[in-house]
């Protein structure tokens, strides 16, 4: 599925397609902090006027399930004021470690990148002062 120049995953949600149409040149850039070939959207999270998580794969597969894809997830500082932020991206495999960018950031957290996380998990928190404005997870994949 192609919305405004961008690719979208078959199974992305519909929040995930509204997004994405509402700005699909800031989703565009997005797919670009991940790197070449990460280009298929698979979902993306808005966080009021804080922040948007995006997850990216490049569609191929990594092992021997549909679900085992490589995936790119990248939290954008929606304010343009370095805050406290933190993505974790995990698969679904018990024995892979997470991985995790914290710091402070005006940009972005991330990229990350797990090779079968198609049906993982990011983790994006931010915090505004003493204030966390942030703290959600979000499926990667429309997975069972």
């Amino acid at each position: 599925m192609n919305i405004q120049g961008v690719t979208v995953d078959k199974q992305a949600s519909d929040t995930t397609k509204q997004i994405i149409a509402a700005d699909a040149g800031v989703a565009a850039a997005a797919a670009n902090v991940c790197g070449t070939g990460y280009t298929i959207s698979v979902r993306a999270a808005r966080y009021g006027t804080y922040g948007t998580t995006y997850t990216w794969t490049n569609g191929k597969s990594t092992g021997s399930s549909y679900y085992d894809k490589p995936i790119c997830a990248v939290f954008f500082n929606d304010t343009g004021v370095a805050h406290s932020m933190r993505l974790k991206l995990k698969d679904n495999y018990t024995d892979t470690p997470d991985v995790e960018d914290s710091g402070t950031f005006s940009s972005y957290a991330g990229p990350l990148y797990q090779n079968r996380g198609y049906c993982g998990q990011a983790y994006s928190y931010m915090k505004v002062g003493t204030k966390v404005v942030v703290d959600n997870y979000l499926t990667v994949g429309a997975c069972n």
